[in-house]
């Protein structure tokens, strides 16, 4: 019997392996709209030349990353020429800047021969996705950092590959605890290479105050610190707290260097500053932010949820205007995420002032004075040119009218944002909370926050809820997958839970639903293993075929 169950269990993992649908010679993630298969090799050699549009300068910067990673990689230095119009050289590596509504502002097309590899696109973003899908028809040592023996080739293809969804987003919880800018460019060159798009960087929390702000230096002398952490699980009560001050934050040049990163590989990050809720570490700074004046608060220490929030007075706001001003100052993006979520009413229910301005402003409630907190920060962030994103709970007492929302708590608040014309990017728990576990054996994992999330049901997720009508699914632009770290403290472990959950989401994100296929995910799966390796990610292996001994 035991036999038996070797041998199944063998066929099984080959099954999962197998080079079916695509080819192994197309091992691309995320998978192209469309591929067409083509006979033979295009060989990399020493002063192959690269032709590029003379008139692009930006793409002419993509041209030089492409040159130098296969440099680096290979030893094989690239010739970069300037492509005159009209001119399509029979022999090399041709990028041409096109005119095509078709391929839109982050499609492209290639097509690879024996003697040419042609891409083109209409901007360098389309361009920059173009090298990451050539990349992965290179070896997998095309990632290492230093010179590698391989068989320098791409298989010949023809492709055409343009995204399913503008927003593809990963996040990163930095208030728990904290990562080096290194790491942050790590990841954000992670996402690059699986084509997502926006780095939602959450950056202020009951646990720690991560950016500098020079109008409240509080914020980074007492907010950013805290006294202890819980130790074990949040649930767990009979542990207690360490005694290691823990904290930190990033400084606005430290910043910059981030944002500016980040847009050379085509990525917009997005800054969360929580309000009105997940406001602790602020007023530890500031005790006048909250409603109970005479209170000394303190950086929280544990997870979860706590009845002080932001007070609604006029010194609030104004608080918090001064510190958005700021952030937008430093981040070009198009969204200014405010947070929204998870906001207990009980102070406001006791505050004298919040009271009366529920009966100034005729609201219903309490739920309304929040809907009132986010549509007047929401009409100072558009007065400077920008919008908002909050969590689903921004629907509570009325939905700021140009308010995008994130809809994590399941998928109903997307589909009535939606359902109200509003744009939506859908982040449910049970598809894409990271920091879930992705094992049903916990034992075997480090702690996690709980619930069970694996890489297939990831890959199940259709992020476009067919219950929408057809009028309205074009208001859900993206989806993201969130990785908050109450317990994740290091780098190390951040890989771990994110990767390879992060490759099913770029998957979701850019391929229709009805071209995906586990199975055949899988088998892509095994060489982005490979890639992983040579940039030394510590991935979960889970989904790791290894065949030895079968």
């Amino acid at each position: 019997m035991k036999q038996l169950f070797v041998f199944l269990t063998g066929m099984a993992l080959l099954a999962s392996c197998s080079n079916k649908i695509p080819h192994a010679r197309y091992d691309i993630i995320p998978l192209p709209v469309q591929l067409i298969e083509k006979e033979g090799e295009f060989v990399l050699k020493n002063g192959l030349p690269l032709y590029v549009s003379s008139e692009n300068e930006e793409l002419r910067g993509v041209a030089e990353m492409f040159a130098g990673q296969i440099r680096t990689a290979s030893g094989i230095r690239l010739d970069i020429q300037n492509l005159n119009a009209g001119d399509i050289p029979e022999k090399g590596i041709i990028f041409q800047s096109k005119n095509d509504s078709a391929l839109g502002t982050e499609g492209y097309s290639l097509m690879v021969d024996k003697e040419q590899v042609l891409v083109l696109a209409n901007t360098a973003k389309g361009f920059f996705y173009a090298v990451q899908t050539l990349f992965q028809l290179l070896p997998p040592e095309i990632y290492s950092t230093k010179k590698e023996s391989a068989n320098w080739t791409m298989a010949c293809v023809e492709i055409t590959d343009s995204p399913r969804l503008p927003y593809r987003g990963m996040h990163l919880d930095v208030c728990r605890y904290i990562f080096p800018v290194e790491f942050i460019k790590k990841y954000i060159d992670l996402m690059a290479i699986h084509k997502l798009n926006r780095f939602h960087w959450h950056l202020t929390d009951d646990q720690g105050w991560r950016i500098e702000i020079k109008q409240y230096p509080q914020l980074q002398e007492t907010a950013a610190w805290r006294d202890g952490t819980w130790v074990g699980h949040y649930g767990d009560k009979t542990v207690g707290y360490d005694t290691i001050r823990y904290g930190g934050y990033y400084t606005q040049e430290e910043i910059k260097e981030v944002i500016a990163y980040a847009a050379s590989r085509y990525i917009e990050v997005i800054p969360e500053i929580e309000m009105p809720g997940h406001a602790t570490a602020a007023l530890a700074a500031y005790s006048w932010l909250g409603c109970k004046k005479d209170t000394a608060y303190t950086v929280a220490g544990t997870w979860g949820v706590f009845d002080d929030v932001f007070c609604t007075t006029n010194e609030v706001f104004n608080f918090l205007e001064n510190v958005l001003t700021e952030v937008m100052e430093l981040f070009p993006s198009e969204y200014i995420h405010i947070g929204g979520d998870e906001c207990p009413k009980a102070r406001w229910k006791k505050c004298p002032h919040c009271q009366a301005m529920i009966k100034q402003y005729k609201l219903k409630d309490e739920h309304g004075l929040q809907s009132y907190f986010i549509q007047r920060i929401e009409k100072f962030v558009n007065a400077q040119g920008k919008k908002i994103i909050g969590w689903d709970e921004i629907l509570e007492g009325g939905l700021a009218p140009n308010a995008t929302v994130m809809s994590w708590r399941g998928e109903k608040g997307g589909i009535e944002s939606a359902m109200q014309g509003h744009d939506v990017i859908m982040t449910p728990t049970s598809y894409l909370y990271f920091d879930y576990y992705q094992s049903d054996n916990k034992e075997a994992e480090p702690l996690a926050i709980g619930g069970f999330v694996s890489l297939e049901k990831v890959y199940s997720f259709n992020p476009v809820p067919e219950i929408l009508p057809l009028d309205k699914q074009a208001y859900i632009i993206g989806v993201q997958a969130n990785l908050w770290t109450e317990y994740i403290p290091d780098a190390a472990q951040a890989e771990y839970m994110a990767f390879p959950r992060a490759s099913a989401l770029s998957e979701i994100a850019w391929t229709s639903n009805n071209s995906k296929n586990f199975t055949a995910f899988l088998q892509r799966l095994q060489t982005q293993f490979k890639r992983f390796d040579y940039i030394g990610v510590n991935y979960a292996k889970h989904n790791k075929c290894n065949l030895t001994g079968l």
